[in-house]
């Protein structure tokens, strides 16, 4: 099982009176904290333990803060670092802001806004919460199959789901294999007004194709060999509910062609039958093979593609969508924990960013079958490089940091004030009310520095 911990925060800073006194204050907002003396033991600390989020000091006897930070980002992009400086310069900000701060504080600290800042960074980074709100978007309920992701294709995807899930269009999903296409048409259905009735799903690849249209319309008793009884196919399961018919693309041009009259007509006839039944079902549909390209070459009729696909929904392959990496991850360490009763406090950063970087050629399926792999193989709290399986471990290498900002002091004011807006629009996500409040301008004020810069 996963064991329940406070958000652990690394406070960085050379001087033993301040670090101290900021370990206190911190602790006693129920957080637990670590400790690091210099810039160089933050990325070492790092690297060994997870961390949440990290405060750390600018001017450091070894290391600086805007180094390290730089090196930190590069190891391990997702964790927030605030940084906190004596030197108020536009300057420092800037150099902060480009090297991947989540934001900067003055020195001395004022413990309210301190207070403040690392609330917002944890929620920043709280990609649970996030992922959560995303699901309500969606209006889920406890039947719902999780969709995790906050990444700007999933985002997309999810707010498309939101508008079409209600809707009673044909839809087709489309995707590589492995990226959870079955996960979609499962939320479709409910959130949608058939999801009190049943959801049927078939595997179109998976029965032979003699078999196939038995499956889907049923038979009269006497139809073929074998046939001793009449039996209601999968469409007569979902009437009035909905049917996910995977794999579509695999079916023969014959059972295409009887697929189109359903569409159509809603209407069809057991194998062996004259009789039409009419059926009430939406039909969501998916592919892992470009049938455009299929209908070109005459393999997948023109005229049904067209009726699938009224809707279409594209799955990112994982290799897209690599912020959604931890989330991920974490979500199937928790379920395998549980399911093999093992207490796991986490992925250590090194065996995280191997994740991050590996390509997923299996995409999410691959992901969570390493995961399981590794908390099978676990013998301590956290899974690092030694469980997960080789083909991800043995491509890696470990990135260079990047060179630090120029500070050579060649910059003009203007250029330095347009970095230092730029800059925190970015660490704001876009958000441009944020990023006001960041700088201490009002958002009109933005509004035209932006448009000034061209931006």
């Amino acid at each position: 099982m996963m064991s329940q911990k406070p958000t652990k925060i690394l406070v960085v800073d050379d001087d033993p009176g301040h670090l101290t006194s900021l370990k206190t204050v911190i602790k006693s907002w129920g957080y637990a904290v670590e400790t690091a003396d210099d810039g160089d033991a933050a990325i070492d600390t790092v690297k060994s333990t997870p961390v949440d989020l990290i405060l750390m000091d600018v001017r450091m006897a070894r290391i600086s803060g805007i180094e390290a930070l730089s090196q930190i980002k590069v190891y391990n992009p997702s964790i927030p670092v605030v940084i906190m400086t004596a030197y108020s310069s536009v300057e420092s900000a800037v150099d902060a802001l480009k090297s991947g701060a989540y934001d900067y504080l003055i020195k001395p600290l004022d413990f309210e806004v301190l207070k403040m800042t690392i609330e917002r960074a944890c929620e920043h980074a709280g990609l649970k919460q996030e992922n959560k709100a995303l699901k309500e978007n969606l209006k889920s309920n406890d039947q719902m199959t999780n969709i995790i992701g906050r990444s700007r294709p999933m985002k997309k995807l999810l707010e498309v789901m939101a508008m079409v899930a209600p809707s009673e269009a044909t839809v087709l999903i489309t995707g590589e294999s492995g990226t959870g296409k079955e996960l979609i048409a499962r939320s479709l259905h409910f959130n949608s007004l058939r999801r009190d009735k049943a959801l049927v799903v078939v595997n179109c690849a998976a029965i032979a194709e003699t078999l196939l249209e038995s499956e889907l319309f049923g038979h009269e008793k006497g139809a073929f060999t074998g046939a001793d009884r009449r039996r209601e196919g999968r469409f007569m399961q979902a009437d009035g509910g909905t049917i996910f018919l995977d794999e579509i693309g695999e079916t023969t041009s014959t059972m295409q062609a009887k697929l189109l009259r359903v569409l159509q007509e809603m209407e069809i006839q057991r194998v062996g039958g004259e009789e039409t039944i009419t059926v009430d079902v939406r039909i969501i549909a998916a592919t892992n093979r470009d049938l455009e390209a299929d209908v070109a070459e005459g393999r997948f009729r023109e005229d049904l593609f067209y009726r699938l696909n009224v809707m279409n929904l594209a799955v990112p392959p994982l290799r897209e969508r690599a912020e959604d990496i931890p989330l991920l991850a974490q979500h199937f360490l928790e379920k395998f924990a549980l399911k093999n009763r093992k207490t796991v406090k986490g992925i250590v950063p090194l065996a995280m960013n191997m994740l991050i970087n590996y390509d997923w050629p299996g995409n999410v399926r691959e992901l969570e079958n390493a995961v399981e792999r590794a908390v099978i193989l676990l013998t301590g709290e956290h899974i690092s490089e030694k469980q997960l399986p080789l083909n991800i471990t043995r491509h890696y290498s470990e990135p260079e940091a990047a060179a630090a900002p120029p500070t050579d002091g060649t910059r003009s004011l203007e250029d330095i004030e347009k970095a230092a807006v730029l800059a925190t629009l970015n660490a704001s996500g876009g958000n441009k009310a944020e990023a006001a409040r960041r700088l201490g301008i009002t958002r009109k004020t933005l509004h035209n520095k932006l448009k000034h810069y061209g931006s």
